[in-house]
């Protein structure tokens, strides 16, 4: 059995447990260790042991780092009396440093994994900062036997960069199910409003404005929802502003996977836009919504020029806008008929569900190729 050791910024973070899924049902064998975030509380998670190397903050990358350098330097009397795993998986560029120390402690041949599934912001500054930056990610990265990220954009922008180290594509998509959505777009014509769906991790103040104006405007023939993890840092005041816009709902969070049917079968519309990092990363990632929405039947929303955008392209499925202003999304959104919204809810259905989700095939795949690098390696251990 593959013996895998995650690294994690984020413990409490629900793709962690759902990469941890992944793993364990492809046949591997996980400890976990990482951080903490302030104000949450350690999760329960399916793992030989759950580490927690300390508690960080939300949007305060500097005190992650410092944080990172703190556990750098108690890692090995944390972690090194376990048995040497089989390989390491990094998720996040602040993960790296700390796999370097414990491969070291290990005798050098465990194979390191950096998992990059978004690029932060400051490794695309032009400035020295930046430079220092993508610096430090192609110096901890160098151990690096294989690079598995979610979406092709960061290997042709920027994760190319780093070197001659393999990538491995592996998409957000959810667990496949027998239990899927179904668009209310295809069930008897109520007259209700057109509803969009805003799901997840809500960090986009354009998106909230603009779906605010929008909204009003259209007089209640739209309705926005709102759900999942709202990153307050990054609103004024989010939950007074949503309270006093009439057409928005925020309705808390929700567990995933085991809600997605039921909640993305209350719109008609996915929201897959996202301007939190505009021109870089949000332009080229693959969001958890966009497999999410589309498995249980929502229309994605996407805009122009963005990777999400030529993925739902390349199906044939959703609504592509150049921008989100409001006569734009007037224009695409505010007059969608039922015989419209039918079509357009027909054609998501009709995709292979294996585009938005995976199977038991697929985890075994993924381990496979992790056992792959520690054979690689297997030399240098008899040789040592």
């Amino acid at each position: 059995m593959l013996r895998v050791l995650y690294l994690v910024p984020n413990l409490a973070d629900p793709a962690v447990g759902r990469r941890i899924g992944m793993l364990k049902t492809g046949g591997a064998e996980i400890a976990a260790a990482g951080f903490r975030r302030s104000g949450v509380a350690m999760p329960d998670l399916p793992v030989t042991h759950a580490i927690e190397l300390g508690e960080t903050f939300d949007a305060r990358f500097a005190q992650r780092i410092m944080a990172v350098v703190g556990a750098a330097m108690s890692i090995v009397r944390r972690l090194g009396h376990l048995a040497p795993p089989d390989v390491i998986v990094a998720r996040n560029l602040e993960m790296l440093p700390l796999a370097g120390r414990l491969k070291a402690h290990w005798g050098g041949h465990v194979p390191i994994v950096y998992e990059c599934l978004d690029i932060h912001r400051l490794l695309l500054r032009p400035d020295l900062i930046g430079q220092a930056m993508r610096g430090a990610e192609r110096r901890w990265a160098q151990p690096a036997s294989l690079l598995m990220t979610s979406s092709p954009a960061f290997i042709s922008n920027h994760l190319g960069g780093l070197g001659p180290v393999p990538s491995l594509l592996v998409e957000n998509k959810v667990p496949h199910s027998a239990e899927r959505g179904s668009n209310p777009a295809l069930g008897p014509a109520d007259g209700g409003p057109v509803k969009i769906g805003w799901f997840g991790a809500l960090r986009c103040r354009r998106s909230l404005d603009a779906l605010a104006s929008f909204s009003r405007a259209m007089s209640g023939r739209v309705q926005v929802i709102l759900r999942g993890r709202p990153a307050l840092n990054e609103f004024e005041d989010f939950h007074g502003f949503v309270e006093a816009e009439p057409f928005l709902r925020f309705e808390g969070a929700y567990r995933n996977p085991d809600d997605l049917a039921s909640i993305y079968s209350d719109v008609h519309l996915a929201w897959a836009i996202d301007f939190f990092e505009a021109g870089k990363n949000s332009q080229w990632l693959l969001p958890n919504r966009i497999y999410e929405g589309s498995f249980h039947g929502a229309i994605p929303v996407t805009l122009a020029g963005t990777e999400t955008a030529a993925f739902t392209e390349r199906l044939g499925i959703g609504i592509t806008v150049p921008d989100i202003e409001a006569g734009t999304l007037a224009s695409a959104l505010g007059e969608l008929d039922a015989p419209r919204l039918h079509r357009l809810a027909s054609a998501v259905l009709d995709q292979d569900p294996a585009n938005f989700s995976f199977h038991d095939a697929d985890c075994r795949q993924l381990v496979e190729r992790l056992q792959q690098l520690g054979r690689a390696t297997q030399p240098e251990q008899e040789a040592a």
